[in-house]
């Protein structure tokens, strides 16, 4: 699949990948969503979150590069050469969260992430070196990993996992 290069796309790319992760879900059961062994000892429950932590912190680095701000991207903590650490930690945070709690604040985020994308102006998500903390990346890179790029990984990721 081609990356968006208009606005529209972004949403819509965006839209598609969010309807089909949500579509596998609606087929599975409470206890397959916390069933560890999706990755490691992931449940989709705990993928579920990572998605959502990821939307949260493109979001962040968004807001702070408007006010002026370089944000540490990925973290304060890690730096791009230690996500599987950062995707630990995030695991971490929320594995005793109940399903419940998941999948309200996986529905909160995903409304959050496309009215943010909807209010930047189109030029600012494809114009290089507007954000210093986005290096000589279009901020559109960012939204698409968090959003269609993310939501296709793991839908293929929790297919994978439900066949075994």
């Amino acid at each position: 699949m081609s990356k968006p290069t208009t606005k529209p796309q972004i949403i819509e790319t965006a839209q598609k990948e969010r309807a089909a992760l949500e579509e596998l879900l609606a087929t599975l059961t409470p206890e397959q969503m916390t069933k560890p062994n999706v990755i490691g000892e992931w449940a989709v429950k705990d993928v579920l979150s990572h998605l959502f932590e990821w939307e949260g912190m493109v979001m962040k680095w968004y807001a702070e590069g408007v006010k002026g701000k370089i944000p540490a991207v990925p973290s304060e903590e890690y730096n791009w050469g230690q996500l599987p650490q950062l995707n630990q930690a995030i695991f971490l945070k929320h594995r005793d969260k109940p399903l419940a709690e998941i999948l309200k604040t996986l529905k909160a985020s995903y409304q959050k992430i496309l009215k943010t994308i909807e209010a930047i102006p189109e030029t600012d998500l494809f114009t290089r070196k507007i954000f210093k903390w986005a290096n000589n990346n279009p901020l559109a890179a960012y939204f698409v990993s968090a959003t269609s790029s993310h939501y296709r990984w793991a839908r293929t990721t929790i297919r994978k996992a439900i066949k075994k």
